[in-house]
């Protein structure tokens, strides 16, 4: 039950008033709770606003709900250092490594890094990012010194279970940026292997095991060909769960053997796009609870204020229920936020 001071710190949307409360739901004693945010930049006007107002205001207004979670976890679309030469590319990316306490304060356990911005400033950079995240005792996946650290699932035992998080991305710069079997780099997605028989090792050894993929189009509104085929096959590997970032936008929802796969949590803590324009400021939260072999979710609207992710009020949690029951395709949403399978 929540504390009355608690109570004073969520936003309208948690109010007793009908609106979406799915984050505000607490999880049957037993049961296990994930909740899982989209992409974290904490550079460009994110940067600035950390300069101004501290590394906590990005997560000030979500903390209290991420923190109830037993695992919270996101995309860090950046990496932190102070090294390095920008990559030739529109945008590059690098984040001063004291802003990943902000993380550390909103009770986020880890982070994938395999994204098409974790290499901006060059492997140093890189490999700083991952020293840094274990400065900061959050965890990672994703990229690593070599192909198997790359590879490595986040692992984290809840309630004597154990749940892994494996990060990979189909949208990378260049070759280059592949880890390779002596090559620092990330997580390719671009081929099958080794990714497909890691998920399959890790159903072995874990309980439950999840994808974090980045893929898809920026500003599309529906996934690609190659990913709906490509999260099947995940979870005819062994995936429990199917997390997509990259869009930049929200993406619908799909059920295959019973299984979710979210193909796009849109922004969580990100610039505004001047080319993705005001869908790029409306995201989610999504919440998995895990008893057995029965996985259940629900979703939170969030929408993208001053780089600062706000829970909002009815009208808003409606109309965002409403996109993505448009958008989803054997998924339904209700006015709670309750994802079922049609």
């Amino acid at each position: 039950m929540f504390t009355l001071a608690l109570l004073l710190l969520l936003p309208a949307a948690f109010s007793t008033e009908p609106s979406v409360a799915s984050s505000a739901t607490p999880a049957v004693k037993d049961n296990i709770k994930l909740t899982f945010a989209g992409d974290i930049l904490l550079d460009g006007f994110v940067g600035d606003q950390i300069a101004k107002y501290g590394v906590n205001f990005p997560f000030a207004k979500v903390t209290p709900v991420l923190k109830q979670a037993d695992m919270a976890f996101a995309n860090l679309e950046t990496p932190v250092s102070n090294r390095g030469s920008a990559a030739q590319k529109a945008f590059a990316f690098r984040s001063k490594p004291s802003a990943l306490a902000g993380l550390q304060y909103a009770g986020i356990d880890g982070v994938t890094v395999a994204n098409n911005h974790i290499l901006d400033y060059g492997r140093n950079a890189m490999l700083d990012t991952l020293t840094y995240l274990d400065q900061y005792k959050i965890g990672r996946t994703g990229a690593g010194k070599n192909l198997d650290e790359a590879f490595k699932p986040y692992t984290q035992t809840i309630k004597g279970k154990t749940v892994a998080v494996l990060g990979v991305s189909r949208v990378l710069s260049s070759p280059d940026w592949y880890a390779g079997k002596n090559k620092p780099g990330a997580a390719s997605a671009y081929t099958l292997e080794p990714m497909l028989s890691v998920i399959k090792q890790s159903a072995k050894v874990n309980d439950y095991t999840v994808v974090y993929i980045h893929w898809n189009q920026e500003f599309k509104d529906y996934p690609e060909k190659y990913a709906r085929t490509m999260a099947k096959q995940m979870i005819d590997s062994g995936a429990d769960i199917i997390i997509g970032s990259h869009s930049h936008c929200l993406m619908g929802i799909e059920y295959y053997k019973n299984k979710p796969i979210y193909y796009s949590l849109g922004n969580f803590v990100f610039n505004r796009s001047t080319r993705g324009g005001d869908k790029t400021l409306n995201s989610m939260l999504v919440d998995f609870e895990l008893d057995g072999s029965k996985i259940t979710s629900r979703i939170t609207p969030v929408k993208i204020i001053g780089g600062q992710p706000n829970f909002m009020g009815e009208a808003y949690n409606k109309q965002t229920i409403q996109l993505l029951n448009k958008l989803s395709f054997n998924a339904r949403i209700a006015a709670d936020g309750k994802v079922t399978q049609k």
